[in-house]
């Protein structure tokens, strides 16, 4: 659920940047190429952690949340730098989201 909750922060936030002066202007193929990567890991993700073993799912989790964590943290200081509130905030949902993917998968149990 976890992944499916950032995926639509993401999507939000990127309708809500594009309505931003200039911007869609600066969209070009290759930004739509990366942005259209991206939903489809976070897509996979909500897929893979209903389908994967225990073990398998736990570390997949782990390292693609932590990943995508680690990328969220730039454009997250950018919105706050800003005082972007709108951007502060759907970049901080979309953060915590991640943390939790990751918080939740290292704190599960293994079956054994």
């Amino acid at each position: 659920m976890l992944w499916l909750f950032y995926a639509v922060a993401s999507l939000g936030y990127g309708m809500l940047r594009s309505a931003e002066s200039g911007v869609i202007e600066q969209i070009g193929p290759e930004l739509l190429l990366l942005a259209a990567v991206i939903v489809v890991v976070q897509l996979t993700m909500a897929f893979l952690s209903l389908t994967l073993k225990d073990s398998a799912n736990r570390w997949v989790n782990i390292i693609v949340g932590a990943v995508f964590a680690v990328l969220e943290l730039v454009p997250l200081g950018d919105a706050v730098a800003k005082l972007s509130a709108w951007a502060t905030l759907m970049m901080l949902a979309k953060f915590v989201a991640l943390v939790l993917i990751v918080w939740y998968a290292w704190k599960s149990k293994q079956k054994t």
